[in-house]
């Protein structure tokens, strides 16, 4: 039986960035993972079809992490502009980093380049030791240790598991803990586009009464990737359509503001649900990520608020550890719970009821938005609090604060 202070359940984005971010403290971290990745990444491989947006926050932690270089070595594309418009309508907004006196406003990085640099640091560490491939097939919480068996009767003891195994949370389950959850009743359908103007590593957002189309800029001047929120059964016709026509009916739904759109992939389409789990911890049980939490992909905000989980949580141990306090008692994973529901829960009701006041064809709906985008970009003060949430400055727990700022914060 091997012994270990953490145990993440789940090897993604969010459980390494933990591991990575344990290491000297002395604390001994496994993750269990059964995916891990199968090569590593080189530029000649075709762009993933999952992107994240990865803003100011994630991009600070990444750094602190020693993985940022890595990343941006590899293929990460800085975006310095953003625009949201409503279709057919005046309704208009734009960022500018000039503006704002930052060098960018974020990065569109592939989540296969962000897990690969993880899973690549996390590796080399003294301090981690990563079972993979490997998957839970018991737990058992004790007063002082949880105690885990593989899939291959190997037993772990542990003084805190980590479910950071994704949206259908294995462990959340097994442990009880129950899920509010709704579905938005739409379909994200994501591809990768050339389109026949360059991007200027600006990031856009077209809303129309029957959904949301992103266009976020890759490093390839010419390409985006696109996430087309809409009802279901539009996004399974469109999967299905013939390229020409695809691509026509794309090209109509942006406006026609970068040219005409040439589909550079295939088409892969999400069911989008909501989901907010009743605690974010137990006793000697913290969850991170998309097994905490899932929002919808309209600002691109889900894998930030997941790294944001991730940094209280780093926190939160390093701290209890030096005070010698046990971290595996719910009674010191309050703070972090309490502190993470409330960033998600603020995120959820911002982003639904956004969804919701740009949906559909309601008149007065519609003049409400577009009076509303208008006050939004032209009214002093109110962009730079706009950005300031969107470059995730102000959801940053106080010693990710606290590190030297770089040209961007």
């Amino acid at each position: 039986m091997q012994s270990f202070d953490v145990v993440i359940a789940g090897g993604g984005m969010v459980g390494l960035a933990l591991a990575c971010g344990l290491e000297g403290s002395g604390l001994r971290i496994a993750i269990i993972e059964n995916h891990p990745p199968k090569h590593r990444f080189s530029d000649s491989d075709p762009y993933s079809l999952r992107v994240s947006a990865i803003n100011a926050a994630s991009e600070k932690l990444l750094t602190h992490l020693g993985v940022w270089p890595t990343i941006q070595g590899m293929r990460a594309a800085p975006y310095s502009g953003m625009e949201v418009w409503d279709n057919h309508s005046f309704g208009r907004i734009s960022f500018s980093a000039q503006q704002q006196n930052v060098s960018h406003l974020g990065h569109i990085v592939e989540n296969n380049i962000v897990r690969d640099a993880l899973w690549h640091k996390a590796s080399q560490l003294r301090d981690v030791t990563l079972l993979a491939p490997s998957t839970i097939k018991k737990v058992v919480w004790g007063e002082n240790d949880v105690f885990i068996t593989l899939e291959d009767d190997n037993m772990l003891t542990a003084r805190l598991i980590v479910g950071a195994d994704g949206a259908n949370s294995w462990l959340r389950s097994h442990a009880d803990i129950p899920l509010t959850f709704w579905d938005y009743e739409h379909t994200a359908l994501v591809a990768t586009i050339r389109t026949e103007r360059p991007h200027e590593g600006v990031a856009r957002q077209a809303f129309n009464g029957e959904g949301i189309l992103a266009f976020l800029p890759l490093a390839d001047p010419h390409l985006c990737s696109i996430v087309w929120s809409q009802p279901n059964l539009a996004a399974a016709r469109r999967q299905d359509l013939e390229k020409l026509d695809f691509e026509k009916e794309l090209t109509v739904a942006f406006d026609a503001n970068l040219g005409m759109c040439q589909l550079e992939s295939e088409r892969l389409t999400i069911p989008l649900t909501g989901r907010y789990a009743r605690q974010f911890a137990a006793q000697r049980l913290a969850l991170l990520g998309d097994a905490a939490h899932t929002i919808h992909p309209l600002a691109g905000q889900g894998v930030n608020l997941g790294f944001m989980d991730v940094a209280m949580l780093i926190g939160e141990i390093k701290r209890l550890h030096r005070e010698g306090k046990d971290f595996g008692q719910y009674f010191y994973l309050r703070d972090y719970e309490r502190s993470r529901k409330h960033s998600a829960a603020l995120m959820l009701a911002g982003m639904q009821g956004f969804r919701e006041l740009f949906e559909g064809n309601n008149p007065a709906k519609k003049l409400l938005r577009d009076i509303g985008l208008v006050l939004a970009d032209s009214l002093p003060g109110i962009k730079p609090q706009l950005l300031n949430h969107a470059m995730g400055l102000s959801d940053m727990p106080k010693w990710l604060q606290k590190l030297p700022a770089d040209n961007l914060l």
